[in-house]
C-alpha cells in the first residue's frame, strides 16, 4: 500500500512540474495584482473624503479610519433613494453587508453618517438622543442646510470619492 501512495505522488509532482515551464515559475515569484489596483491606489486608502450630493447641494464627508469606512468606499459611487424616519435621519439598505463595530454614541450629531446593523447606511441629519448602536462611518463637515437638503419623505443621495 505505501509503494502505491508513493507512485502516485510521485507521478503527480512530476506531471505538476512537467506543466510548468521557465516563464511559468518567474511568473509564480511576481505578486498578483488585483485588476482593481493602479499605481496611485495608495492614494485611494488615504482618500477619506466623500463627496455628497443632494440635488444641486454639495456636502463633503469625512470618513472614519476604519474597516466600515473602508468598506464603504467599495461601493462609491453610488446614487440612492433614502427614505426618512422618525423626522430626523434618512437610510437605504445597502446591497451587501459591511464589516461592524457597533457602539451608542449617547448623543446623535447633524451630519453623522452611521451603519445600524450591517447593511443599513443611515445619514442624520437632526441632533439628538439616542440609546441605539451604531457603526461609525463619517461625518459631514459642515451640515448647516442639511436638514433643508433632505427635506421630503424620499430624497436622492450621490455618494462619490473626492
Amino acid at each position: 500500500m505505501k509503494k502505491i501512495v508513493v507512485v502516485l505522488l510521485s507521478i503527480l509532482m512530476i506531471t505538476s512540474l512537467s506543466a510548468c515551464n521557465s516563464d511559468d515559475r518567474n511568473d509564480a515569484l511576481t505578486p498578483e495584482i488585483n485588476d482593481n489596483t493602479d499605481p496611485d491606489s495608495d492614494k485611494d486608502n488615504e482618500n477619506m473624503n466623500v463627496k455628497l450630493t443632494i440635488g444641486t447641494t454639495e456636502f463633503i464627508v469625512t470618513l472614519q479610519d476604519n474597516m466600515t469606512a473602508n468598506a464603504f468606499k467599495q461601493f462609491l459611487p453610488m446614487t440612492i433613494d433614502m427614505s426618512d424616519l422618525n423626522n430626523n435621519e434618512k437610510y437605504y439598505g445597502l446591497p451587501g453587508a459591511l464589516p461592524t463595530d457597533t457602539s451608542n454614541p449617547d448623543t446623535i450629531q447633524n451630519g453623522d453618517l452611521m451603519l445600524y446593523g450591517s447593511t443599513t447606511l443611515v445619514l442624520f441629519y437632526k441632533t439628538f438622543s439616542t440609546s441605539y448602536s451604531y457603526t461609525r462611518i463619517g461625518k459631514v463637515e459642515n451640515p448647516s442646510g442639511l436638514q433643508r437638503a433632505l427635506e421630503g419623505s424620499s430624497i436622492t443621495v450621490k455618494f462619490e470619492l473626492q
